[in-house]
């Protein structure tokens, strides 16, 4: 017992102290620029250099990969994109050099576990007796067993940033006499790959393509083309969150997304670079931009996070500004609690036609995976108070990163729906 007290002694003088702390610290990464791309033209809007953040994997994770698509929205027209070419969203010139990795990009193992039991098995957690050190001793042996068992915090972790405007799939260049814009995305996708792979991801054992909102959006058209990359003996998935951007008529009826869906394809020359099955089954092959139509071809495992009340959807698809020009829906828009019985019904609605576009995969899918809450919110992943807290949003008393990691693991076929909004408790409602 002496010994077993020992131990426990010095195990909680340097482990526990170091999960305070890293909890306390930001991890901050640093840019990396991708030179060979100019080569083959792989440029941002503005004919910048692309870019990638990498934080190393290590321990039992150093051979395993997670590539995490930047967000950022789309331009579909010439003054839009001409804007997005002056900022970060277009340039890696006015981009943060160093870049905060938090949720599914910590390296922290009590933030970013993937592991259900470890959230219960914490000394922290379970207010063990001060007195019950061979108790302590045992819980904490546990949980460092189970950090072997399957997490992403010592994964090699990449974060590819987004200066294209068109979720890394378009190839094409506007040029006139004053200006040039490149719509490279899908080039800058195959630079960044190119540049990854001697560096180890080329011999990956384990990998996840994941993205958050137009990144989400990006895993639906490079999932197979990702794993196409790999070794074939390597588990091979994705990961959309926020990314499922519906198909959807307004509040007006008319189909406002559609027709910005179809310029930005047109503009960006994306068509060429969508799912060919998919373009050959449908009228109107640009509607394959949409993961709704594009979901069923892939065939690589897919895991779907997303918001059925997703706030980004609702404030752009659903009421975008040209179907409220008297704004009837600003109070519900910043606020659900201030949104009339009539405003709650058509936010019912949206859910219910999200749900119905995701039947097919709930239904058919042995392989694939959801998570599909009813908070407020866009993008769960990268902010550590959704992904994985003593506070997250939980569906079946189940994290994000409990539902993401059973499924990648291949602990549980984790396929869970919310109930209908008010009655999560557990939401943050992270309305901008």
């Amino acid at each position: 017992m002496n010994l077993a007290v020992a131990f426990a002694f010095v195990f909680l003088t340097t482990v526990a102290p170091w999960r305070v702390r890293s909890q306390e610290q930001r991890l901050l990464v640093n840019m990396t620029l991708v030179p060979n791309a100019r080569a083959s033209r792989a440029l941002c809007l503005d004919g910048s250099l692309p870019a990638y953040h990498l934080h190393r994997g290590f321990g039992a994770g150093q051979d395993n990969w997670l590539l995490q698509f930047e967000g950022g929205g789309w331009c579909n027209d010439l003054t839009s994109c001409l804007e997005r070419a002056k900022t970060r969203r277009g340039s890696t010139r006015y981009m943060t050099k160093w870049e905060v990795f938090s949720g599914i990009l910590s390296n922290n193992a009590t933030l970013n576990p993937g592991n259900p039991v470890v959230h219960n098995v914490a000394p922290q957690q379970r207010h063990v007796p001060p007195d019950s050190l061979s108790r302590i001793l045992v819980s904490w042996l546990l949980l460092f067993f189970l950090f072997s068992l399957g997490n992403f915090y010592n994964w090699n972790r990449v974060k590819l940033r987004y200066c294209d405007g068109a979720s890394f799939t378009g190839d094409a260049v506007f040029s006139n006499r004053t200006t040039t814009l490149y719509f490279k995305g899908q080039k800058i996708w195959e630079a960044i790959i190119r540049d990854l792979l001697p560096q180890g991801l080329g011999k990956a054992r384990k990998a996840l393509l994941s993205g958050c909102s137009a990144g989400g959006l990006a895993t639906f058209h490079h999932c197979d083309d990702f794993a196409k990359y790999l070794p074939k003996n390597a588990s091979v998935k994705c990961l959309s969150d926020a990314g499922f951007f519906l198909d959807e008529r307004d509040i007006s009826l008319n189909h406002t997304m559609r027709y910005f869906v179809k310029s930005l394809v047109q503009l960006q020359g994306i068509e060429q670079n969508l799912n060919r099955n998919c373009t050959r089954a449908l009228y109107f092959p640009d509607l394959c931009f949409f993961p709704q139509y594009a979901l069923r071809y892939i065939s690589t495992p897919y895991f779907i996070l997303n918001s059925a009340y997703d706030v980004y959807q609702f404030h752009h698809i659903l009421v975008p500004p040209s179907a409220d020009m008297h704004g009837h829906w600003n109070r519900c828009k910043l606020n659900p609690a201030e949104c009339t019985p009539a405003q709650i019904n058509t936010l019912q609605g949206f859910r219910l036609h999200m749900l119905a576009a995701l039947r097919p995969f709930y239904m058919n899918s042995r392989i694939g995976g959801m998570f599909i809450n009813s908070c407020f919110a866009h993008c769960q992943s990268e902010l550590q108070e959704t992904w994985f807290g003593a506070d997250s949003p939980t569906i079946n008393e189940k994290t994000i990163a409990e539902a993401v990691g059973d499924w990648y693991f291949s602990r549980d076929r984790t396929k869970k729906i919310d109930c209908a909004y008010p009655c999560d408790a557990t939401c943050h409602n992270l309305i901008p």
